[in-house]
């Protein structure tokens, strides 16, 4: 046991957030009434606050907004819907039902997300519902996907050692449902429940995030060495899986990672998750519920842009948090154990698990599952699901996993793959398939430039400056957000690209390819001509002097392009 430290939640008053959290009567807020209401497409903005924690924002389609303003009609509103699914893995059932329903009720596509789950758009109010009780027959759900609450729990998904991903599998999931808030206003709004709450005998409470619940959303990865495709330093609370003579034996924890910031303000930053030390995997609910504890006691609820969990450890400094979780625990965490990770992006094409299981690996640029003109890939996995006995696995790097295929489905579902022209990626450059991008325009709100719509095609150009220099087969992360809040982790890719106003970028390099040091501002709001013309440069100098082995991360910190970024304070500057 350690001293117990006095420490305090910052002064000030609470951002008009927390009044709608505490009005809200445990998240119900005048939901079951507005999404009633068929005069507008829209609900109010205090019921999508609410709504977050139901797995959905309200958007509207910004490339129909200035044609609706001449018309006097309000913007095209419709739902993005985000899917609860630790680990990211689906069963085929549950995929045939997600692609049912994007074209039931959404835009026609599934995106594949960065924190391994479904999400749809398009919805439109009156099929909200129809929606969330569907996916709920098929056992996912909605709840706490999005908002001020843990989100998805992620876990390495590339099977390098398929003997402990299920164990591992199984505690993110377990995680993920212990840690699920309590009220039952999902279930009373989308599922028909009758509210018991409020009745003489039955008190309401939230027993661990409390009626105001955290400061700002919260999130969790479980990282496999050597594989760290989750980017385990971005998650506010990190496990690292320790295995010793093929057996998991626990857990490294990482506390304080985070990605998101804002422009021009350098008191919001990205930053790294720091190693405090490790527990047994019996530990991990005790721990993960005291990290989240302290957060809810001692995070910023004033400002919001200062309210991840990242500033209240740099803020309160990690010696103290790591005091203060430990008087919580009542037991103090072992000195952290040794591991090392070799990359943070996926391994493609097909690999033989354990008990003689195969998966495979496809590349999907940008989530995006849909079909296009010659490429018909959502008509593919569906195919692919119809006869699948195994699962997907959905990839923190967008990508999609067909996982535990038998020896007997693996030719059939291999004609499919060769049939409808689904890849490893293997024709394209390793530039490529190292990319994500967020979908920022046109339904994302905060977007201020393209990504998911874009970076495909600025690949397509700086894909010639890699022909011109040899370097097809050279891994190099690269990553695109609309916005600097992150959702593409951009502050972990080699090369990275944050929007600023339409067509213009801040350029970022220098993160380690292992995802564990962070990217650094090299030029402010450029275009595409000068984005190219510095790569042009740059791609040359890597091909001609870097050393062998030597990625390129670490090679435009080794020649003195950028400094190294291990503290996200720094990251602007």
């Amino acid at each position: 046991m350690v001293n117990k430290t006095t420490i305090s939640a910052p002064a000030g008053k609470p951002s008009d957030v927390e009044r709608i959290k505490e009005e809200s009567d445990f998240l119900r807020g005048t939901l079951k009434e507005v999404m009633l209401d068929r005069l507008s497409a829209g609900i109010p903005d205090d019921d999508n606050r609410l709504m977050k924690h139901h797995g959905s924002y309200l958007q509207d389609d910004r490339d129909l907004r200035n044609e609706r303003q001449k018309q006097k009609l309000e913007p095209a509103y419709q739902f993005m819907l985000r899917v609860r699914m630790p680990g990211g893995v689906s069963k085929p059932e549950q995929w045939l039902v997600m692609d049912e329903l994007a074209d039931k009720y959404g835009n026609g596509t599934l995106k594949l997300t960065t924190r391994e789950t479904f999400q749809m758009h398009g919805i439109l109010k009156w099929n909200m519902k129809s929606t969330i009780q569907a996916i709920h027959n098929s056992m996912l759900d909605t709840i706490a996907a999005c908002g001020d609450v843990n989100r998805n729990v992620m876990c390495t998904s590339n099977p390098y050692q398929s003997e402990v991903h299920t164990e591992v599998y199984e505690w993110s999931k377990k995680l993920s449902d212990d840690l699920l808030p309590r009220t039952r206003a999902y279930h009373e709004i989308w599922l028909d429940e009758e509210k018991v709450a409020g009745t003489p005998d039955v008190e309401e409470v939230e027993p661990m995030y409390g009626p105001l619940y955290l400061p700002r959303k919260f999130k969790i990865g479980i990282a496999v060495p050597p594989s760290n495709d989750i980017d385990v330093f971005s998650q506010d609370l990190g496990f690292i899986a320790i295995v010793e003579d093929d057996k998991l034996v626990g857990f490294n924890v990482t506390i304080g990672g985070g990605m998101g910031m804002s422009h021009g303000d350098k008191e919001t930053y990205p930053q790294l998750g720091k190693v405090i030390g490790f527990i047994t995997p019996e530990q991990m609910y005790d721990v993960a519920e005291k990290v989240i504890t302290i957060q809810r006691d001692y995070g910023n609820r004033s400002e919001r842009k200062n309210a991840r969990f990242k500033y209240t450890v740099d803020r309160l400094g990690l010696e103290t948090v790591v005091e203060e979780l430990q008087n919580r625990l009542g037991w103090s965490l072992a000195e952290a154990k040794p591991f090392h990770f070799d990359s943070n992006g996926d391994r493609y094409g097909w690999v033989k698990g354990v008990k003689g299981r195969w998966h495979f690996t496809m590349f999907i640029e940008g989530g995006r599952v849909a079909d296009f003109d010659n490429f018909k890939l959502k008509t593919a996995l569906r195919e692919i699901a119809k006869v699948h006995t195994g699962d997907f696995r959905l990839t923190s790097n967008q990508n999609l996993i067909i996982g535990n295929v038998t020896t007997q489905k693996k030719k059939q579902i291999s004609e499919l793959i060769e049939q409808y022209g689904l890849t490893d990626g293997k024709q394209f450059s390793a530039l490529r398939r190292s990319s994500i991008a967020c979908v920022a325009l046109p339904t994302c709100g905060l977007a201020m430039a393209e990504a998911e719509r874009y970076l495909p095609k600025l690949i397509d150009k700086i894909d010639e400056i890699i022909d011109e220099n040899g370097l097809q087969e050279k891994e190099i992360t690269i990553r695109m957000t609309g916005c600097p809040n992150g959702c593409a982790r951009h502050a972990l890719g080699e090369i990275a690209f944050i929007g600023k106003s339409p067509g213009k970028y801040n350029m970022y390099l220098g993160a380690a390819f292992d995802g564990s040091r962070l990217s650094k501002i090299y030029r402010e709001n450029i275009g595409e001509e000068e984005i190219l013309s510095e790569l042009r440069v740059l791609l040359s100098r890597y091909a001609k002097e870097r050393i062998d082995g030597e990625h390129f991360g670490d090679f435009v910190v080794r020649a003195g392009i950028v400094k190294a970024v291990t503290d996200g304070t720094n990251f602007h500057d």
